[in-house]
């Protein structure tokens, strides 16, 4: 079972919530607002540290630098470190602050430190989220493919798409030579007349055809 270890000066409204559904254990962290520790559904140990911060927060900590060192000390001590940034005000507009210069540190989190960025919105959809992450923890790893995975083209489909690659074969065409002549080792012998019997092939696309099947390779 995943225990959570909160740091004492967290919101006591959030540290109840996370309360109700986990083992939870208060105490001072130097690094970390929230470990959650557990082990993986191979058996082996893991550690999630998470930095929670409110939008203003945020920025204060790019201004005196002090979100770097939390960066190093998350990256340093967890298998798995995590930046949380809670609240629903645009972080670009709350304060007098140049958005390139929040834009360069985000990006800096998530490419130089590797750290992802999670946003919740208040201190209930925090823990709601740190919940999640804990009986995710338990769970067998299940990556899903980004581009759906293609059915294996059925024997039609192969022999189609083979008379398909003859210069000026669309699908209709394609069918049509396989209907008239019944293979594709058929199609591919049969002399430019016996081609230019089939519809919509004139002399000209049957002399290409031939061309590309006839002509030797160099």
């Amino acid at each position: 079972m995943t225990k959570i270890i909160i740091d004492h000066r967290e919101d006591k409204l959030l540290i109840r919530e996370l309360a109700k559904k986990n083992e939870t254990e208060i105490k001072q962290l130097i690094t970390a607002d929230y470990i959650i520790q557990g082990k993986d559904s191979g058996g082996n140990n893991l550690n999630i540290g998470i930095e929670r911060k409110t939008a203003n927060d945020f920025l204060n900590s790019i201004i005196d630098k002090r979100i770097i060192q939390q960066l190093i000390y998350l990256k340093e001590s967890f298998t798995i470190p995590l930046l949380l940034i809670e609240g629903t005000q645009n972080i670009y507009t709350i304060r007098n602050f140049h958005p390139n210069s929040i834009r360069g540190m985000l990006a800096s989190i998530a490419i130089d430190y590797q750290i992802p960025i999670l946003q919740t919105r208040n201190y209930r959809d925090t823990a709601a989220l740190i919940n999640t992450i804990a009986l995710r923890m338990e769970k067998p790893k299940k990556l899903f493919p980004l581009l759906k995975k293609r059915k294996p083209l059925t024997l039609k489909e192969q022999q189609e798409l083979i008379i398909e690659s003859l210069p000026g074969i669309g699908p209709k065409i394609a069918k049509n030579l396989l209907t008239k002549f019944k293979s594709v080792k058929k199609v591919i012998n049969a002399s430019e007349e016996k081609l230019k019997k089939v519809e919509k092939i004139g002399k000209k696309k049957a002399e290409e055809m031939k061309k590309v099947i006839d002509s030797s390779y160099s």
